[in-house]
């Protein structure tokens, strides 16, 4: 399951740039519905949910299998 990320006090707004920040921080594996839920939980644009609503229905298992399922996009 996602978890905030702790630097951040309350809800923050991420923005692109910050994605890599954020996926650094998260619990893995993560799957797309974990992601989706964690970006709406944390004031995600609607532009970068969209991006992790067209990720493939599989299970992330490192910061570094995201992060390239997202630069494929």
């Amino acid at each position: 399951m996602c978890r905030r990320a702790e630097r951040v006090p309350g809800r923050m707004t991420v923005s692109g740039a910050q994605l890599q920040d954020y996926i650094a921080v998260l619990d893995y594996p993560v799957s797309r519905e974990d992601l989706v839920r964690w970006g709406q939980e944390n004031g995600m644009s609607t532009e970068l949910l969209q991006v992790l609503r067209l990720l493939p229905e599989e299970s992330f298992n490192s910061p570094a299998e995201l992060s390239a399922a997202l630069n494929m996009r």
